[in-house]
């Protein structure tokens, strides 16, 4: 009741008139920051801090959030009408975001990816709501063993990523895997892989451009190569009527959407782990466990919602361990843990008895900002599907020029932009000789955080590998992980025994 009564308590707060306004301005804001390739979240509450110390702390982190959650549901609509990741956060959505617009269904995507992340937000915002100081030390229980196990069941999932072709696949996140070790290494800080002591090779390879380099230039390449001269794109149109029916479509996502919230939101409260991972685990499962898994990356709307509920809900997630223990659960809470020092607030357990007015002024505007994230991204739907009835031969050289800007704006360096126009090669490529893309793409996101996590374990241990399965919440993830790896080999020997 106690909780009820500071929530109410909350609202108050932020629907104060110029708290109000900015959550509205910073939803928006966000939103067009999300879809444009290279920015992201990171970039733009980095660059817009500044501009809070105008305001009231409250008012401000009000609207640094409400940028946060724009930027989540922006992610997707380059992913869905462009087929270029807006963030890292949204390349799960490309998979099956992408086709669908090809196929002159980018409504039903773009739809499916708002309502997705307001399910998404509204269930990681009740979970912050209700369980914030036991999820805080549910988390502290993690230490690098259950990090690395949890990678490892995120790698099982990808197997399920493509298919019966297990061997292409696990070639695929071998390559993600050698790409992610690019640069010094995390212990001795000796250089590793570097290619003919490129000094650009130090700082390793940086996600987007690979992300950006195989979704954006190699899509661009791959439809140049299979229109044959016939450069139109897919018409999409967009009514009351046809909304409504994608509405009705989507209850059939449902327990989906809850699957994507719910792992999202655990993954994000992880510390360092932030939403990305959390997406690309969603559509794993979503694909593991679908009746239909052989659609996916075809343009199924499971691996749209499954990834965007799971993003929004990170987002949500990652707040918490911030706001109870200090420590950011992705880089944008690490910019918004710097702001709130420099507002003079000092995050931890202490802040929800000594700051009430502030926490939960914030907890409400969330609820509010997810609301107003859904409407806005909706009600600019049309203006996105103006986007898809350019002609061909003005979209591509557009696609382009925002390739270059996304692969040059991370770390300001021609030497990305040059790899990022390898990997699109590449990519087109591997599409040509089917192989798959996705594994290698998320194998890169997953082996930063997988390597330390594992040489860590092992330095521990003192080199002893049942670290990992003797203790109990690292154990039961190897266990799930081993089971998800072996479930597709033994499908795939039992289907080549019958056709013999």
């Amino acid at each position: 009741m106690e909780t009820l009564q500071l929530l109410m308590g909350g609202f108050v707060i932020a629907f104060e008139p110029m708290n109000l306004g900015l959550m509205v301005l910073g939803v928006t804001v966000g939103l067009f920051i999300g879809a444009m390739p290279g920015l992201g979240s990171v970039n733009g509450v980095a660059i817009l801090l500044p501009m809070t110390f105008l305001v009231p702390p409250t008012s401000a982190i009000i609207f640094l959030a409400a940028i946060y959650y724009g930027a989540m549901y922006g992610g997707a609509i380059s992913s869905i009408m462009l087929g270029i990741p807006g963030a890292s956060t949204a390349v799960a959505t490309t998979f099956d975001g992408r086709p669908l617009a090809l196929k002159g269904q980018a409504d039903k995507a773009l739809i499916g990816a708002a309502v997705a992340s307001f399910v998404g937000g509204s269930i990681s915002i009740v979970l912050f709501t209700l369980f914030a100081p036991p999820l805080a030390d549910w988390a502290l229980a993690f230490g690098d063993p259950e990090l690395f196990a949890l990678m490892m069941m995120a790698f099982a999932t990808f197997v399920g990523l493509s298919g019966d072709d297990i061997p292409k696949t696990l070639f695929s996140i071998c390559i993600g895997l050698v790409l992610s070790s690019v640069g010094l290494d995390i212990m001795s800080g000796e250089p590793r892989l570097v290619f003919m002591d490129i000094v650009g090779f130090m700082h390793g390879i940086n996600f987007l451009v690979l992300a950006i380099g195989i979704y954006g230039i190699g899509e661009m390449l791959w439809t140049i190569e299979t229109s044959r001269g016939d450069l139109t794109m897919s018409k999409a149109v967009i009514s009351v009527e046809r909304i409504i029916q994608h509405l009705k479509e989507l209850l059939g996502t449902w327990a989906t959407m809850i699957m994507g919230a719910v792992v999202g939101f655990f993954v994000g409260i992880l510390p360092a782990a932030g939403a990305t991972p959390g997406a690309l685990m969603a559509y794993g499962f979503a694909k593991t466990y679908s009746k239909e898994p052989g659609e996916f990356g075809k343009g199924k709307i499971e691996g749209v919602v499954a990834p965007e509920s799971a993003n929004n809900a990170a987002s949500t997630g990652a707040m918490l361990p911030m706001m109870t223990l200090g420590i950011p659960g992705s880089p944008t809470t690490a910019i918004l843990l710097g702001g709130m020092v420099i507002w003079g607030l000092v995050p931890g357990p202490m802040l929800f008895l000594e700051q009430k007015e502030f926490v939960w002024g914030l907890i409400a505007s969330l609820y509010a900002a997810n609301l107003f994230g859904a409407v806005i991204n909706i009600a600019f739907i049309p203006v996105f599907l103006w986007v898809l009835r350019m002609p061909f031969t003005i979209l591509a050289p557009l696609i382009f020029v925002l390739c270059i800007v996304g692969g040059y704006a991370p770390l300001q360096s021609m030497h990305d932009v040059w790899l990022m126009l390898i990997f699109g090669v590449v990519g087109f490529l591997m599409r040509k000789l089917d192989y798959p893309m996705a594994p290698a793409v998320l194998a890169i996101v997953l082996g930063p955080l997988a390597e330390p996590s594992l040489r860590q374990s092992l330095l521990i241990s003192d080199g002893d590998v049942t670290v990992f399965f003797t203790r109990p919440i690292s154990g039961t993830f190897m266990a799930f992980a081993i089971f998800l790896l072996v479930m597709p080999i033994v499908q795939a020997i039992r289907r080549r025994l019958k056709a013999r």
